[in-house]
Protein backbone atom coordinates (compact mmCIF):
# COMPACT_ATOMS: atom_id res chain seq x y z
CA UNK A 1 0.00 0.00 0.00
CA UNK A 2 3.01 2.49 0.64
CA UNK A 3 4.02 2.10 -2.86
CA UNK A 4 0.55 2.56 -4.32
CA UNK A 5 0.48 5.86 -2.33
CA UNK A 6 4.50 6.89 -2.84
CA UNK A 7 3.63 6.43 -6.95
CA UNK A 8 0.48 8.37 -6.70
CA UNK A 9 1.79 11.01 -4.79
CA UNK A 10 4.52 11.36 -6.81
CA UNK A 11 2.44 11.41 -10.14
CA UNK A 12 0.34 14.31 -8.54
CA UNK A 13 3.40 16.46 -8.05
CA UNK A 14 4.46 16.22 -11.34
CA UNK A 15 1.31 17.33 -12.24
CA UNK A 16 0.33 19.79 -10.34
CA UNK A 17 3.70 21.43 -11.60
CA UNK A 18 3.33 21.10 -14.67
CA UNK A 19 -0.38 22.61 -14.75
CA UNK A 20 1.18 25.13 -11.62
CA UNK A 21 3.67 26.29 -14.35
CA UNK A 22 1.53 26.77 -16.77
CA UNK A 23 -0.96 28.72 -14.70
CA UNK A 24 1.43 30.86 -13.07
CA UNK A 25 2.52 32.75 -16.18
CA UNK A 26 -1.24 32.83 -16.82
CA UNK A 27 -1.40 35.14 -13.52
CA UNK A 28 1.06 37.38 -14.74
CA UNK A 29 -1.12 37.19 -18.63
CA UNK A 30 -4.32 38.12 -16.71
CA UNK A 31 -3.21 40.78 -14.62
CA UNK A 32 -1.66 42.76 -17.85
CA UNK A 33 -4.56 41.52 -19.86
CA UNK A 34 -7.14 43.61 -17.54
CA UNK A 35 -4.64 46.74 -17.34
CA UNK A 36 -4.39 46.65 -20.92
CA UNK A 37 -1.23 46.23 -21.32
CA UNK A 38 0.46 44.21 -24.58
CA UNK A 39 2.05 41.00 -23.84
CA UNK A 40 3.09 38.10 -25.51
CA UNK A 41 3.43 34.46 -24.27
CA UNK A 42 6.24 31.54 -25.54
CA UNK A 43 5.15 28.11 -24.49
CA UNK A 44 8.87 25.72 -23.88
CA UNK A 45 11.17 28.55 -25.64
CA UNK A 46 14.37 27.52 -26.45
CA UNK A 47 13.77 23.54 -26.59
CA UNK A 48 16.77 22.20 -28.81
CA UNK A 49 18.02 20.08 -26.06
CA UNK A 50 17.32 16.06 -24.92
CA UNK A 51 14.47 15.77 -22.27
CA UNK A 52 16.16 16.35 -19.00
CA UNK A 53 16.92 19.54 -20.68
CA UNK A 54 13.59 19.78 -21.63
CA UNK A 55 12.23 19.39 -18.38
CA UNK A 56 14.57 21.08 -15.74
CA UNK A 57 16.69 24.00 -17.38
CA UNK A 58 14.27 25.87 -19.06
CA UNK A 59 11.06 27.58 -18.39
CA UNK A 60 7.79 26.24 -20.07
CA UNK A 61 6.09 29.01 -20.96
CA UNK A 62 7.33 33.21 -20.61
CA UNK A 63 5.34 35.90 -20.45
CA UNK A 64 6.75 38.99 -22.35
CA UNK A 65 5.00 42.53 -21.28
CA UNK A 66 5.46 44.90 -24.07
CA UNK A 67 4.41 48.18 -22.09
CA UNK A 68 4.46 51.51 -24.25
CA UNK A 69 6.12 53.16 -20.82
CA UNK A 70 2.57 55.64 -19.78
CA UNK A 71 1.88 52.46 -17.73
CA UNK A 72 2.09 53.15 -13.54
CA UNK A 73 4.40 51.04 -12.37
CA UNK A 74 2.07 49.36 -9.89
CA UNK A 75 0.67 47.75 -12.63
CA UNK A 76 3.57 45.54 -13.48
CA UNK A 77 4.48 45.27 -10.06
CA UNK A 78 0.72 43.70 -9.39
CA UNK A 79 1.69 41.41 -12.31
CA UNK A 80 4.75 40.12 -11.41
CA UNK A 81 3.14 39.27 -7.86
CA UNK A 82 -0.02 38.12 -9.11
CA UNK A 83 0.64 34.05 -9.10
CA UNK A 84 0.79 34.46 -5.38
CA UNK A 85 -2.85 34.14 -5.38
CA UNK A 86 -2.53 30.54 -6.72
CA UNK A 87 -2.06 29.75 -2.75
CA UNK A 88 -5.92 30.77 -2.06
CA UNK A 89 -7.51 27.54 -3.48
CA UNK A 90 -4.75 25.52 -1.65
CA UNK A 91 -4.80 27.25 1.73
CA UNK A 92 -8.76 26.94 1.76
CA UNK A 93 -8.59 23.24 1.34
CA UNK A 94 -6.12 23.04 3.99
CA UNK A 95 -8.62 24.84 6.24
CA UNK A 96 -11.78 22.74 5.36
CA UNK A 97 -9.52 20.00 6.26
CA UNK A 98 -8.85 18.32 3.19
CA UNK A 99 -5.19 18.56 2.98
CA UNK A 100 -3.69 16.19 5.55
CA UNK A 101 -0.92 13.33 5.72
CA UNK A 102 -3.76 10.99 5.49
CA UNK A 103 -3.86 11.79 1.97
CA UNK A 104 -0.56 11.87 0.75
CA UNK A 105 -2.15 12.42 -3.06
CA UNK A 106 -3.26 15.60 -2.29
CA UNK A 107 -1.17 16.77 0.26
CA UNK A 108 1.33 16.21 -2.33
CA UNK A 109 -0.43 18.02 -5.23
CA UNK A 110 -1.14 20.89 -3.04
CA UNK A 111 2.95 21.01 -2.06
CA UNK A 112 3.36 21.38 -5.87
CA UNK A 113 0.55 23.74 -6.73
CA UNK A 114 1.96 25.85 -3.81
CA UNK A 115 5.70 25.89 -5.45
CA UNK A 116 4.63 27.62 -8.44
CA UNK A 117 2.41 30.22 -6.60
CA UNK A 118 5.69 31.33 -5.36
CA UNK A 119 6.91 34.39 -7.39
CA UNK A 120 9.92 33.67 -8.93
CA UNK A 121 13.42 35.89 -8.42
CA UNK A 122 12.74 37.47 -11.90
CA UNK A 123 9.43 38.47 -10.57
CA UNK A 124 10.99 40.11 -7.52
CA UNK A 125 13.07 42.29 -9.97
CA UNK A 126 9.85 43.47 -12.10
CA UNK A 127 8.55 44.38 -8.31
CA UNK A 128 11.68 46.08 -7.66
CA UNK A 129 12.98 47.95 -10.71
CA UNK A 130 9.33 48.79 -12.54
CA UNK A 131 9.76 52.46 -12.82
CA UNK A 132 13.11 52.01 -14.14
CA UNK A 133 11.84 49.49 -16.84
CA UNK A 134 9.14 51.98 -17.51
CA UNK A 135 11.55 55.11 -17.78
CA UNK A 136 13.86 53.06 -20.41
CA UNK A 137 10.93 52.27 -22.32
CA UNK A 138 9.40 55.88 -22.24
CA UNK A 139 13.19 56.89 -22.78
CA UNK A 140 14.02 54.67 -26.14
CA UNK A 141 10.78 53.96 -27.22
CA UNK A 142 11.60 49.91 -27.22
CA UNK A 143 9.65 47.23 -26.00
CA UNK A 144 10.66 45.59 -22.64
CA UNK A 145 11.24 42.18 -22.48
CA UNK A 146 10.79 40.71 -19.45
CA UNK A 147 11.27 36.82 -18.29
CA UNK A 148 8.96 36.38 -15.52
CA UNK A 149 8.41 32.56 -15.03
Amino acid sequence: MIGSNLVGAGCALALALAVGLVAHEWAHATVLRLAGVDYAISYLPGRSDGLVALMATHPWAVVFPQPTGDEPAWILRLAALAPAVLAIPVFGLGLAGYVTTDTPVVAAAAIGWLACALPSPQDFSVVFYAGRLLERTRDSNTEILSRAD
